[in-house]
């Protein structure tokens, strides 16, 4: 008898790796955490929300006798892989991490690395940048709320709750991102400056090599640490660990 598997993330490995193991006849259950109003769905069944800590998501694991757990949240998703950690190992469960390689600079690139968008906000006045693409998404904003120097054009696909800056633009979009559409907001906006997390992946990274192209800084906040758990970056290796513990 085939068990099922937890994938925990909307990213869009956690969507193939959905995918992949729903054509393999594997059963499969998303998890969501449901800060985005429309979310890209996979296939088979979704659980959107959280599971009230770690405690109760080990509880959960074994009321649906998971057999398996492949935590593939967004690379700065912090919270919900600590809890994953702690829950797997309280319910016997196995956990693997589906986690995409971060962006490399390459020759032309200026890059200046951070540690959070606390960083991130005190180097763009290093810079003396006068106007920023601020791609961060919608959390932590609040960190740049208090710039009233800069002018921010702000993007990210829901619409912020926080405070933000006095002068900013909002612009609400989800990628993937064209290297031509990067180049023409950049070019129209007059921006000099952008700032970004590491999240790698080839959905926007766009704005990369745009920004490369005009010469431009980029600011980037570093990966938060992880728990030390297993690791595999590719979609397909992470399917052959579930198939092996949903069949065992």
């Amino acid at each position: 008898m085939t068990r099922r598997v937890l994938i925990l993330g909307g990213t869009f490995e956690a969507r193939a790796l959905a995918l992949g193991l729903h054509e393999a006849g594997v059963p499969v259950i998303s998890s969501l955490a449901g800060r985005v109003t429309r979310p890209r769905l996979p296939v088979g069944e979704v659980h959107v929300g959280g599971f009230g800590g770690p405690q109760a998501l080990a509880g959960w694991l074994e009321d649906h006798a998971i057999a398996a757990v492949v935590d593939a949240t967004h690379p700065f998703a912090r919270r919900i892989s600590a809890s994953a950690t702690i829950a797997a190992a309280a319910a016997g469960v196995a956990l693997l991490r589906l986690e995409r390689p971060g962006w490399q600079p390459a020759d032309g690139d200026r890059w200046l690395w951070v540690d959070d968008l606390a960083g991130a906000a005190r180097a763009i006045e290093r810079l003396a940048a006068e106007r920023v693409l601020l791609t961060t998404g919608r959390q932590g904003l609040a960190a740049f709320a208090g710039d009233d120097v800069r002018w921010f054009l702000i993007r990210c696909i829901d619409p912020p709750d926080v405070a933000l800056p006095p002068r900013h633009e909002l612009l609400l979009d989800r990628g993937p991102y064209t290297l031509d559409g990067e180049r023409t907001l950049i070019d129209a906006h007059g921006v000099d400056v952008v700032v970004t997390k590491d999240s790698g992946g080839p959905l926007t990274e766009a704005k990369l090599h745009a920004a490369r192209e005009r010469g431009l800084p980029v600011v980037v906040v570093r990966r938060p640490a992880r728990e030390d758990v297993p690791m595999v970056r590719e979609v397909a290796e992470a399917a052959a660990w579930a198939r092996r513990h949903a069949s065992g």
